[in-house]
């Protein structure tokens, strides 16, 4: 008869490593305690010692990815650092929009990556915000840059299931006497909508925001 023994240990970093494969794989929803178990050929009670639940899985998730990311100097003139921490930022997280997508549940990053944050504030401030408008900058900063890294992701996953896009119907019945202007970039929009805009739009945004308030 096979001999009873101790069931097989887990690592923490085997646990959050077969978790981003899940999640980068087959998306948040389907990262369970219980899938988990079962990608790493345990029970699930052994997981339990290592995390408690699904929400600290993914806070300690996002911990885990956070430190692992290059911390490349940043530019000494504040407006330079904060388009250059914004990049950093936007690179990292569109490597694995998944993790992005976790994120928009609290808008903030873990603490091994405060850094690109504070980069951010510092810089706003730096350039004679006052505390509360260097929030409004980081803020309105990353609203920006998650929202270019989801739409896009979420794009590309739905080109990559050739599906039918809903765009692509109203292009295509578009009223030119109703919408004059879209009718003249019409046979484009996939080909403009598509081009990496982020770095000038981000440049461009945040001068907006700056000049805000030296006016």
């Amino acid at each position: 008869m096979p001999r009873i023994g101790r069931p097989p240990s887990t690592s923490r970093e085997q646990i959050l490593e077969a978790a981003r494969t899940i999640l980068d794989r087959d998306g948040r929803e389907k990262l369970t305690i219980r899938r988990l178990a079962a990608e790493l050929g345990v029970g699930a009670t052994t997981l339990y010692h290592h995390v408690r639940d699904k929400d600290e899985l993914l806070i300690q998730l996002l911990e885990h990815y956070a430190a692992r990311l290059p911390r490349p100097g940043l530019p000494e003139e504040p407006r330079e650092r904060i388009v250059a921490a914004a990049t950093l930022m936007h690179d990292a997280l569109a490597a694995h929009p998944e993790i992005a997508e976790v994120l928009t549940a609290d808008d903030f990053l873990g603490e091994s990556a405060l850094w690109m944050v504070d980069a951010i504030v510092g810089g706003a401030l730096g350039c004679g915000c006052p505390p509360e408008r260097a929030v409004e900058v980081y803020r309105n900063v990353w609203y920006y840059t998650i929202g270019e890294i989801l739409v896009r992701a979420r794009a590309g996953r739905r080109a990559a299931e050739d599906r039918p896009r809903y765009r692509d119907q109203v292009f295509a019945e578009l009223d030119r006497a109703r919408f004059p202007h879209l009718a003249v970039v019409g046979d484009r929009w996939p080909e403009l909508s598509a081009r990496d805009t982020y770095r000038a739009g981000l440049r461009a945004f945040v001068d907006g925001l700056l000049a805000q308030d030296s006016r």
